[in-house]
């Protein structure tokens, strides 16, 4: 008697372990979630934010930043340039390029097609230099700006290239990065590659 009851516990007890060792059903699958397909806007800054100093939300530093080298302004004021472009050059371990020249200045605006018309040179320029345009004309030659620097050949654009923190590095004419009137990519990648700071590209 006692055999059969104890028979009937265990196998009471095996039924129950083996159903709890049963593989649970799979749970209902999360419903798939639409693509978000609409376009990515650019950030805009706001125009009551002050853009010059470097020190603002990042949508105002886009468009400071953007402005540096987007064209020569004889309205512009370089020394408020300088300032944002330092704050980007310490906050992304760049140097500065100052871009001497003006609107009217055919060579400016070669120098300016031939490296945003190649994308390795215009990646390395971005990744390494924070570009800004200097106005030099006789409407605006902002002299006490240039004070600061050597005496400049009027023979532009001419580049001069700064530390993070604004102190020259070199003072460079751009005939010898010419063949003629054509600037050479390959003198320009590898002026700019002997300025650039050292930091893995």
């Amino acid at each position: 008697m006692r055999s059969k009851l104890g028979t009937a516990v265990v196998v009471v007890c095996a039924a129950l372990i083996g159903a709890c060792s049963q593989p649970q059903p799979p749970a209902a699958a999360e419903p798939t979630q639409p693509l978000d397909t609409r376009p990515t806007e650019p950030p805009v800054a706001d125009p009551s934010e002050p853009v010059a100093s470097g020190n603002t939300p990042v949508a105002a530093d886009i468009a400071a930043i953007a402005g540096l080298g987007a064209q020569f302004d004889p309205a512009r004021d370089p020394a408020d340039d300088l300032a944002t472009a330092k704050v980007e050059a310490q906050r992304g371990k760049k140097r500065i390029l100052l871009e001497v020249g003006n609107a009217a200045c055919d060579r400016c605006q070669a120098l300016d097609e031939m490296v945003e018309g190649n994308g390795d040179l215009r990646r390395f320029r971005d990744a390494h230099y924070v570009w800004v345009k200097v106005n030099a004309s006789d409407e605006q030659p902002n002299a006490a700006f240039f004070a600061q620097y050597p005496v400049m050949e009027r023979d532009y654009p001419y580049l001069l290239v700064l530390d993070a923190d604004g102190g020259l590095l070199v003072s460079q004419a751009t005939g010898e990065l010419r063949k003629g009137e054509a600037f050479q990519p390959a003198r320009v990648t590898a002026f700019l590659k002997q300025w650039a700071p050292d930091k893995p590209e």
